[in-house]
């Protein structure tokens, strides 16, 4: 392996920049649709290997952002897809922005890079070393917590995605969370990095650090996947009195807002919401259902176009997919006004509604997407011709954050993240009110093929983070039913129209990172550069 690696590394030294972007693309493969895991681990290997052979830390920084721009350029690539569902802008300025947003989300494995560089040099000068596998585990921990929060964030496809393929990950992803998983990968691939460079310097005597580092992690994890089988037993329970039904009315985003489509729309959904008995059930469908407005006291010729020429006339209608003990929740906009009339934004939000028409609860999504749902810098950008993704000329107002609908006595307690809110760890549940489920109201159209499974993937991490069942509803799919282990217990694909009918798998006892969040994964994370920077310590100490 070691041989390989200097092999690798000469044609990088021949090739140069180009290879190691090429390196940052193919790891993306690991990701959904994929799924080529094994491709990641070499590349990350081949990351690690390069960047400790650097010979400054400006070299270091250059390797982790080439790397990461191949890397968020091939992983996002379903943004430009996105572009084409907008007359308003080219639809090759779609690929312009996956490069923009790539060469800024690059900075964050080159700061992993650059920092694990700095630590081992200043520890040890070796190449690869027990201190710089440490430090970049460490350190790639806080840059991918810290790509989740500055400028609003942006979190999609963290590292520990290609956990999933392994029945061992929902224990490690419940003690340490999503960014403390991804810095575990790091170590792994450090340590056997490591490992085959003892073997080769210290020839035999380096076995006893084979045993440690190879051996002694196989003997550690099988009595947890034992653990782990055992407690869950591979059974799924189901919580009897939950009834579910999420429909899936495969309306492509071509036609969603088309004058004259409205009523074609509708009917698709109503085609698959009647119920099949007289069992009480929440009826679930997708962010943005609807194109009326079910709010009352907007001006009267906000109603002008829809059924019944008001709010309450269009809940009437919806009202009668129900059953009488049915509870609907639709994604819909908002209106926001002045106290003066004048229309200030919107909100993206979902309505619980009952059989009566009556508004039960609501919320409005939090975390928005920049140039999606608002136009980020509108005051430069709107004169250059930019605008948002979504149609509409003014922005969506974010809500307060993660809430809890209670929806009445003997229903379940949902717990809401419209869409892109679900990506963010440790910022999806309201701790003080814990649901009995998350609800994830999405439109997926956007998303080409790569999108919605990579959508899916992270609300499996979602669901086995918090120890609670996700539900996910979107009109072209993937819609799905995930229980608390990550487990996708029944799905609709995409592209195709349909209802899933099922009960609501039972939530677990709160998880470790339920309870602290990402307090876990970030101390983990100190931890790591702490024992990264012993040797010095100790060094020191005997001087």
């Amino acid at each position: 392996m070691r041989r390989g690696m200097e092999k690798v590394a000469t044609l990088i030294t021949r090739f140069g920049r180009l290879l190691v972007l090429l390196a940052g693309g193919v790891s993306a493969t690991g990701f959904a649709p994929l799924g080529l895991w094994p491709l990641t681990l070499l590349c990350l290997a081949l990351l690690m290997h390069l960047v400790a052979r650097a010979d400054t830390g400006k070299n270091a920084f250059l390797i982790g952002w080439l790397f990461g721009i191949g890397h968020f350029s091939v992983g996002n690539n379903w943004i430009a897809t996105a572009f084409t569902f907008q007359d308003a802008m080219p639809a090759w300025l779609g690929w312009i922005a996956v490069v923009l947003l790539s060469l800024y989300l690059a900075v964050y494995p080159a700061l992993a890079a650059w920092g694990a560089w700095w630590i081992a040099k200043r520890v040890d000068s070796a190449s690869i070393s027990l201190p710089f596998v440490l430090a970049f585990a460490g350190c790639w921990i806080v840059t991918e917590w810290l790509r989740a929060w500055v400028f609003t964030g942006y979190s999609w496809n963290p590292l520990a995605v290609v956990m999933l393929s392994d029945s061992n990950a929902p224990l490690l992803i419940r003690w340490v969370g999503t960014y403390g998983s991804s810095g575990l990968i790091i170590a792994l691939i450090g340590a056997y990095l490591w490992t085959w460079k003892l073997l080769k310097t210290r020839g035999w005597s380096g076995w006893r650090h084979f045993l440690i580092w190879v051996i002694a992690p196989v003997l550690w994890m099988a009595p947890l996947g034992a653990l782990h089988s055992w407690s869950d037993n591979n059974a799924i329970f189901f919580n009897a009195k939950a009834n579910l039904t999420i429909v899936q009315p495969n309306i492509s985003q071509t036609v969603k807002h088309v004058d004259g489509y409205e009523a074609v729309n509708f009917s698709r959904l109503a085609r698959h919401s009647r119920p099949l008995d007289n069992q009480p059930r929440l009826l679930l469908w997708p962010e943005a259902a609807i194109p009326w407005w079910l709010e009352d006291g907007y001006p009267r010729h906000v109603y002008f176009d829809q059924p019944g020429s008001s709010a309450a006339g269009t809940r009437a209608l919806l009202a009668r997919l129900l059953g009488p003990d049915d509870i609907l929740l639709t994604g819909t906009d908002l209106l926001e006004y002045t106290p003066e009339g004048k229309l200030a934004g919107a909100r993206n939000s979902m309505l619980a509604m009952d059989a009566q028409g009556d508004i039960r609860a609501r919320y409005d999504k939090a975390h928005l997407v920049p140039f999606g749902e608002y136009l980020a810098l509108r005051w430069l950008l709107e004169p250059l011709g930019a605008t948002r993704l979504v149609p509409g000329a003014i922005d969506f107002l974010p809500g307060p954050g993660p809430r809890t609908l209670d929806l009445g006595a003997g229903r379940p307690k949902v717990g809401m993240q419209i869409c892109y809110e679900i990506i963010f760890s440790g910022q999806v549940v309201d701790r003080a009110n814990r649901p009995d489920f998350i609800f994830n109201p999405s439109n997926d159209a956007w998303f080409g093929g790569w999108g919605s499974p990579q959508f899916v993937a992270q609300s499996r991490l979602r669901a086995i983070e918090e120890g609670l069942p996700v539900v996910r509803a979107t009109p072209t799919g993937i819609s799905a039913v995930i229980d608390a282990d990550g487990r996708v217990v029944e799905s609709l694909p995409t592209g195709k129209a349909g209802r899933i009918d099922a009960m609501l798998p039972v939530a677990k006892a709160p998880t470790l990172f339920a309870r602290f969040g990402n307090i876990l994964p970030l101390g983990f994370a100190a931890l790591l550069i702490v024992l990264a920077f012993m040797p010095l310590a100790r060094a020191r100490a005997s001087r």
